[in-house]
């Protein structure tokens, strides 16, 4: 026993950084003046200013009301009539041996210039000054407020120097500006004192940005990073030794995000859920609303017919309007009448005594090698045959009957009486153009799904996964299943490297899927993407519909997720699964599959439901752990 069909079947962050590559950008100077350089704070690797977003707007010390050279020349009159006017080149020269301070030397200097370097009142004089403007306004202002008994040095470098000194002054102005903004809380970072050195009165080019300097790379913001602590574990229930060799993965239906991983990339048995997949393939390469046909055609000799089969497992032998166990499905004595009125309506026929049963539409061999015969016998599985009635079960009303080993020759044993008069049944061809007597549709392709799926039935599997691969022109035989259904997938656009399909039930142990694959499958599924809406519809559902409703799923603890979660089951002998959907306590929508493989009992069911519960209650907070 190695599917479940029915009850009496189965065992009961960081902010955007990129200010900082933006050149400071200076305004023009006005002609004829003498500049002060300062160096670009983007070009000084010491620089703490930042020049991007959020710095204080730039003050123009010359728009601002600042002395004239002449006034400023006569303030510095009245501090020299007040003070000490004893300076000397001595003291000059005690200035230039003391660069501790900078701006001494500044004033200093420019008086011993006077004495021996004659210039142009237009020459600019450049001074290299620090890097942070306010610390060179607060050097130009130390050096204006010189101690007295320095006052005549002062004065001299004063009147050579006046137009300089209106700049300077602006500077003044521009630095006790800048110190309220330190106070109000500027963003100037700490730095040492800088020297200010008197050069060349040639013009020096504006520094550059040094080549090949690192630039911080754009970081994301923090709305795109993860950071949510998922904390709800599962390993106490997922260690069930039941379980034997697990393989399990989750995914956030919504995001797409794996939040539990157990050995999910890992290509492995599947058991009944291989039929999810038969399905989406026969879902897109034949659609919902596919039937496939069963006709009567007349035969190359006289009083004889030919029963062509088209694949259709479900067709029936009870009377028509009774109900088997496959809703929608066509029934003998109607294709019989077609047949007889058809024979009728031609006086020149013969009594119809000979019917040729044609079941070419299926070939190679009709029990896959892998498969235990045990499963026939049981009434699990029945000899796949394009031309079978009520899946060629003893009792057309259960689900679990047992099957025989020809199921064509019962097929035509069946229709024959419906026919009456037959003397000979044989296998056969039908004779190309040959007239057709009759023809009754198998149930829709969504039929066949909700079939499939709903109680695992494994011969309408294996109906859609041939009718697939004669669609897609891979062949009629099992080993055109592959390639078929494959094809059929990938119009899904999830990669289906190391899925191996020998079968559409899932009975052989040599399929091969990785959990990964059908828990991005059931993303798509959820969503109900192209016709999968059919397959969501069909699936099983925990306490209420087909193989998770019966007594011994979902009970106990495990019922607080009745109703929760659609999935299709799984059993073999070497391996229970559940894959499908739950929608979580949190209200997340979670897909997963979960694989119990080795040597198990029926008690996996039951280890699994607890595992399915665990994920149930924890919903988006699962951990991995």
């Amino acid at each position: 026993m190695t599917d479940e069909t029915d009850a009496t079947g189965e065992p009961d962050s960081v902010g955007d950084l990129s200010g900082l590559d933006e050149p400071n950008e200076r305004p023009a100077e006005p002609a004829g003046t003498e500049s002060i350089e300062v160096p670009d704070a983007a070009a000084d690797p010491g620089s703490d200013v930042d020049a991007g977003a959020g710095s204080e707007p730039a003050i123009d010390p010359v728009s601002e009301s600042v002395p004239d050279s002449e006034q400023l020349t006569e303030l510095l009159d009245a501090a020299d009539a007040n003070g000490d006017t004893t300076g000397d080149a001595g003291e000059q020269t005690e200035l230039l041996d003391r660069p501790e301070h900078p701006t001494e030397l500044l004033v200093a200097a420019g008086a011993g210039a006077d004495s021996s370097a004659p210039h142009d009142g237009d020459a600019t004089v450049s001074v290299t000054a620090p890097a942070s403007v306010a610390a060179a306004s607060a050097a130009t202002a130390a050096s204006v407020t010189a101690p007295a008994g320095r006052g005549a040095s002062v004065r001299v470098f004063a009147r050579k120097h006046k137009r300089a000194l209106s700049v300077t002054a602006g500077i003044v102005a521009f630095a006790l500006l800048g110190a309220g903004a330190v106070f109000a809380g500027a963003s100037l970072g700490p730095r040492s004192a800088t020297p200010v050195a008197l050069v060349t009165e040639t013009p020096t080019p504006t520094p550059t940005e040094e080549p090949g300097r690192p630039v911080p790379a754009a970081l994301a913001a923090p709305s795109a990073i993860d950071t949510k602590i998922r904390t709800c574990s599962v390993a106490d229930r997922a260690a069930d030794p039941r379980l034997a060799n697990l393989q399990a993965q989750v995914r956030n239906a919504a995001t797409g995000e794996v939040l539990y991983d157990r050995g999910g990339d890992t290509p492995s048995r599947t058991a009944s859920v291989m039929k999810v997949l038969t399905s989406a393939a026969a879902l897109d390469v034949l659609g919902p609303d596919y039937r496939t046909t069963t006709t009567v055609l007349k035969g190359a000799e006289p009083g004889s017919a030919v029963l062509v089969g088209g694949g259709d497992v479900t067709l029936s032998r009870t009377p028509s309007g009774t109900e088997t166990v496959y809703p929608g499905a066509a029934h003998l004595d109607d294709l019989a009448a077609q047949v007889q009125a058809a024979w009728a309506a031609d006086p020149s026929n013969p009594p119809l005594t000979k019917l040729i049963l044609d079941a070419g539409y299926f070939g190679g061999d009709e029990y896959q090698a892998s498969w235990d015969t045990v499963e026939r016998d049981d009434g699990y599985m029945s000899n796949i045959t394009a031309l079978q009635v009520d899946g060629d079960r003893d009792d057309p009303s259960a689900n679990t009957s047992w099957r025989s080993t020809d199921p064509i020759g019962r097929a035509g044993q069946a229709f024959a009486d419906q026919l009456g008069g037959i003397a000979v049944i044989e296998r056969g061809t039908a004779p190309a153009g040959a007239q057709q007597l009759g023809a009754v549709q198998s149930p829709t392709v969504a039929q066949l799904v909700d079939k499939a799926l709903v109680v695992s039935d494994n011969t309408v599997a294996e109906m859609l996964a041939r009718l697939v691969a004669i669609q897609t022109g891979s062949g009629n035989t099992f080993d055109a299943i592959n390639a078929g259904v494959l094809q059929g997938l990938s119009s899904y656009g999830i990669d289906t490297t190391g899925i191996h399909v020998v079968d559409g039930s899932g009975l052989s142990d040599d399929n091969a899927v990785p959990p990964s694959y059908l828990t991005q499958l059931f993303i798509k599924i959820n969503a109900r993407e192209g016709n999968l809406g059919v397959l969501m519809d069909g699936l099983p559902v925990s306490g209420e519909r087909g193989s998770l409703s019966y007594s011994d799923r979902f009970a106990g603890d495990n019922s607080v997720a009745a109703g929760a979660v659609s999935a299709k089951t799984g059993w073999i002998n070497s391996g229970y699964t559940l894959s499908g959907v739950i929608r979580a306590q949190d209200g997340s929508t979670l897909t997963f599959a979960i694989y119990a493989l080795g040597d198990v009992t029926d008690e996996a069911k039951q280890a699994i439901d607890t595992l399915t519960t665990g994920f149930f209650l924890c919903g988006d907070d699962l951990s991995n752990a």
